[in-house]
């Protein structure tokens, strides 16, 4: 046998040929860009939370403000208009968007203790890599389910609004648990939405669209890590 791909059909060989040249450089370019994001993320909560500048965030909420219209500005613009930009362009405002996510969540240093974020951090990590082995390697198609996902994610934010004006901590509760369910299923199906683009040709064909979609692809895995953790943060979270 002259290799692993050697005893297949010619069939095979192509599917798997497929595989390897287009589904396995755009899967460690989205993880590669994603990787980068949390790092920035967490880099810059980090210290901010430990510097002068987070009691300029505390006595000046517009700038909070500012960096949240920011940061859906950029997802926006990173989720419909990425055709139109550059890669490098693309890249930038990715890595803006990671900075300013983690000016926002730097204010969790203030309200959750170190102990409590690492295990949510960790917690999310490991849930997240479970998902996307699962999401990458399933054959059920979890595209099936995506009217059900949006449904989910709507129902969500309604009731965060809701509890805004009851602060209730049962319903608190509940949005916490359902945010969890959410984002770990929403996690298998990004991964497997992702996956699945890589069988446009077109991909092989131009470098420049494959780097734009390894970038919104990893924007995508991106917020579903991030909520993920927060939500778990939410859920066991000791607060100071």
């Amino acid at each position: 046998m002259s290799g692993f791909f050697g005893s297949q059909n010619e069939k095979d060989q192509g599917a798997f040929g497929a595989l390897r040249v287009e589904i396995r450089p755009l899967m460690r370019m989205v993880y590669m860009w994603m990787t980068l994001g949390l790092v920035i993320s967490g880099v810059v909560a980090y210290y901010v939370a430990h510097s002068s500048i987070m009691d300029k965030l505390i006595d000046s909420p517009g700038i909070l403000i500012g960096a949240i219209v920011g940061e859906l500005a950029l997802v926006m613009a990173l989720s419909f208009l990425f055709r139109r930009l550059s890669p490098t362009v693309a890249g930038i405002m990715f890595i803006a968007y990671a900075v300013l996510n983690g000016l926002t969540l730097s204010l969790i240093f203030i309200v959750y203790n170190v102990g409590a974020i690492n295990l949510a951090f960790f917690s999310a990590a490991g849930t997240f890599a479970a998902m996307s082995v699962l999401g990458y390697t399933t054959e059920l198609d979890l595209s099936k389910y995506r009217t059900y996902f949006i449904m989910a994610l709507v129902g969500l934010v309604i009731a965060m609004v809701i509890n805004l004006f009851l602060n209730s901590s049962g319903l608190d509760l509940i949005i916490s648990m359902a945010g969890v369910l959410i984002f770990t299923v929403l996690t298998a199906y990004d991964t497997q939405r992702i996956k699945r683009m890589a069988a446009d040709p077109a991909l092989s064909e131009d470098g420049s669209l494959l780097m734009k979609i390894s970038i919104r692809g990893a924007l995508t895995l991106y917020l579903d890590f991030v909520n993920l953790f927060l939500f778990l943060l939410r859920l066991f979270g000791r607060r100071r």
